[in-house]
């Protein structure tokens, strides 16, 4: 019993690898990425929350998305400067766990929304009477606000390790601490499953229905002016969809069937996919975000 103490514990520490062979170039486009997704997202918020004509589901989505977008980025890219500019690999164990926290629960917000704005896609088109009163800024608020919150942090906590506590991403990455440990880790990968499962692959689904959905009315337009402006109101949502759930999937497929050890691409790719949704949404839904565009919408 006292020779297993020895050899497990719980790492007050962890290191951050990440890609510190080529971090001096590297750190360019990570902080470009830091500084569109602080300015966008803050100026879009602000927008939203003064002009009154944005006071409408569409854009309340958009404030919701461009929230957990700030948290995001706030979350997880300061650390990954510090660790290009300064070297500063090291984060206690407590901030390695809430960061863990932050990055899956908003996370999982960010897909909520994404499946409620396709909902609010779909509804406008479909049903554009009755638009208002099916979704009114009561329901709106409830919609974009179910999130779930991951316990993700807590199933890593309790696990023992041994050896090394060295992380090869520039952040806290759920299966890669896991990896670290020495216990039993089936109730880890199981939970991870599951979520992937029936979080991504439920909200996935119910986006192409909805979209499946909108297609079908579309096509039912009489005129082709009305075809194309209905088409491009989702345009800005499909891309923000394939921004965040592209650059997810391919880490997904390379965490589950790549190499065992983190290469330089899966670090990356799994960088991507915490940077670009923050840094290129607003960018894309900005452009909606013009009330003289508004009025012919």
């Amino acid at each position: 019993m006292f020779g297993a103490n020895l050899t497990t514990f719980h790492p007050t520490l962890f290191i951050l690898l990440g890609l510190t062979a080529t971090h001096i170039w590297i750190s360019l486009p990570f902080c470009f990425m830091f500084f569109l997704s602080l300015t966008g997202n803050g100026v879009l918020l602000f927008l939203i929350r003064t002009e009154c004509s944005l006071h409408q589901p569409m854009f309340l989505f958009l404030a919701m998305l461009s929230f957990v977008d700030l948290v995001l980025s706030l979350s997880t890219l300061p650390k990954m400067l510090a660790i290009f500019w300064f070297g500063a690999t090291a984060i206690s164990s407590h901030s390695c766990l809430s960061q863990m926290f932050f990055i899956h629960a908003f996370s999982a917000m960010e897909s909520g929304v994404l499946v409620a704005m396709a909902l609010d896609h779909s509804v406008a088109i479909w049903n554009p009477l009755r638009y208002a009163t099916i979704l009114p800024p009561v329901v709106v608020a409830k919609i974009g606000g179910v999130g779930l919150t991951i316990s993700f942090p807590s199933l890593a906590h309790r696990l023992p390790y041994r050896g090394t506590h060295m992380i090869a991403y520039t952040f806290c990455e759920h299966m890669a601490v896991v990896k670290l440990a020495c216990g039993a880790t089936t109730v880890d990968n199981l939970y991870a499953f599951v979520v992937a499962i029936f979080l991504g692959g439920g909200e996935v689904a119910f986006i192409a229905y909805s979209y499946r959905q909108i297609v079908r009315t579309v096509m039912h337009f009489p005129s082709p002016e009305e075809r194309a402006k209905s088409g491009s109101t989702c345009t800005a949502h499909v891309c923000v969809i394939l921004f965040f759930y592209g650059p997810g999937f391919l880490s997904v497929v390379m965490q589950r069937f790549g190499a065992p050890r983190a290469s330089a691409a899966k670090v990356i790719l799994a960088n991507l996919y915490l940077l670009f949704p923050p840094a290129l949404d607003p960018i894309v839904c900005g452009m909606k975000t013009n009330p003289k565009q508004i009025e012919t919408t």
